[in-house]
């Protein structure tokens, strides 16, 4: 098992990543009520917000995964949110996720929280890979992992109905050789 229960602050020239507090909720609320976030996460509108506030109020606490608010610096705006879960022990591995509100979209504040966190997991943790999904109809987000190292490993055909197509999954994973060649 991985033990992530430190909760680091990464900052990089145009975001930090840090741990949520209590005001982030009305803002990380506003990135998932949003219709793209929606549609991209291949997520449902929340009907519970009770359950969701509680569950960020959790998040540091957690020891097996890493939870990041996503930080615009230039307007001290959260923005997003970046995540490390869902630990695989026979591959070392774990799940890599990120979702940019309509705050923080469009500026490259995604690539650089998506290379903040990697760096820090393959820096400070003994983990061999990072995987990831993304819908086919999200180029800019593959865009933004293959800059950084992901490569494509599989798709899995037909994984998300939306308005009434079927949108493939590709499945893409970083390695931590991968990585290790990038920093060169």
């Amino acid at each position: 098992m991985v033990d992530l229960s430190y909760k680091p602050f990464l900052v990089g020239e145009k975001v930090t990543l840090r741990p949520f507090n209590e005001g982030d909720f009305p803002l990380i609320q506003e990135c998932l009520n949003d219709e793209e976030v929606i549609k991209l996460t291949g997520s449902t509108p929340i009907q519970d917000w009770k359950d969701v506030l509680h569950w960020y109020k959790t998040r540091n606490v957690q020891t097996d995964r890493l939870d990041l608010a996503i930080v615009d610096k230039s307007r001290d705006l959260l923005v997003g949110e970046a995540v490390v879960n869902l630990y695989k022990e026979q591959y070392q591995s774990m799940n890599f996720r990120i979702l940019i509100g309509p705050r923080g979209r469009n500026c490259g504040l995604g690539t650089e929280a998506t290379r903040l966190m990697i760096d820090y997991i393959f820096k400070y943790t003994k983990l061999n890979q990072l995987t990831l999904g993304v819908y086919a109809f999200n180029p800019r987000a593959k865009s933004v992992y293959e800059k950084v190292g992901f490569v494509v490993d599989s798709v899995e055909k037909n994984a998300l109905e939306f308005e009434g197509e079927w949108i493939d999954s590709i499945n893409m994973r970083l390695t931590r050789d991968i990585w290790i060649k990038y920093q060169a």
